[in-house]
């Protein structure tokens, strides 16, 4: 039995397709706002500070197994429903809120393992949905670009203290906008320019001491279509850590508007 505890984004439906392919035995941990996993079999809704809850569901259920998938917003503390349990562990989620939404995850994976539940990749059923090195469209990086590139990559290894950063924006070797807590969607598009047209790059790494199993950078046609309006040119991703969603549709469309799309 492996518990899937999932929140937003469409990832997790992703890997529930392949799990039900597979024909495992699962249960899921629903901690989507929108409690989007509500009418699937085995599916428990369950707050965030319901940890007491949490365990018991997995361990009645005999899960030695979890597995992470879509992003945890911060809650409103104030408005949790707490169990004993979540009394007990919540000042150390608040703590770890305090640096970024992916935090909280990895303060959770730390109570599971005290718990003596191990936490396996968010990849473990779908090695598909990521991009090996290689340029993956028609259109390749050209000098001008592979300069905007490197300058992306530099500044990202440079972020320590931004550590809930996996993007930035460069174009014509300028850092244009730094992925914030809003995240990419809204950094996207505070870099929207008349001006340029297919110039500029958007690259996405995981955050420097990132517990690669969870809060993998992830990209699909939404985001595609963000940096076309954007007027950049190609996005760039690292190597077999990253979440790559819809790849037909993503490289058709890359290729119907000249960008590219690349894993370093």
């Amino acid at each position: 039995m492996i518990g899937l505890i999932f929140g937003e984004t469409n990832f997790p439906a992703q890997i529930l397709q392949k799990v039900k392919i597979k024909n495992l035995n699962y249960l899921i941990i629903d901690l989507s706002k929108g409690k989007k996993f509500k009418g699937e079999k085995n599916s428990y809704t369950v707050s965030i500070g319901q940890f007491g809850k949490i365990l018991n569901i997995l361990k009645e259920n005999k899960c030695k197994k979890v597995l992470f998938a879509g992003s945890v917003k911060k809650p409103n503390f104030s408005k949790l429903k707490l169990d004993i349990k979540g009394i007990y562990y919540i000042p150390r989620i608040i703590k770890s809120s305090r640096i970024g939404d992916a935090a909280i995850l990895k303060e959770i994976i730390k109570i599971l393992k005290k718990e003596k539940i191990i936490t396996i990749s968010s990849l473990s059923f779908n090695p598909e949905l990521t991009l090996k090195k290689g340029n993956y469209t028609k259109v390749k990086p050209n000098v001008e670009d592979r300069f905007d590139i490197k300058k992306a990559i530099t500044t990202l290894s440079r972020l320590g203290k931004y550590n809930f950063s996996q993007g930035v924006v460069v174009r014509n070797k300028k850092v244009i906008a730094i992925e914030g807590r809003g995240g990419t969607q809204k950094m996207l598009r505070l870099c929207k320019s008349k001006k340029f047209i297919n110039k500029g790059v958007l690259v996405k790494f995981p955050k420097k001491k990132q517990d690669l199993r969870i809060d993998l950078p992830t990209v699909g046609l939404r985001t595609l279509k963000q940096c076309n309006s954007a007027g950049l040119k190609g996005i760039v991703l690292r190597d077999k850590c990253n979440v790559f969603l819809e790849r037909k549709k993503c490289i058709s469309f890359a290729n119907k508007n000249k960008m590219f799309i690349t894993a370093k």
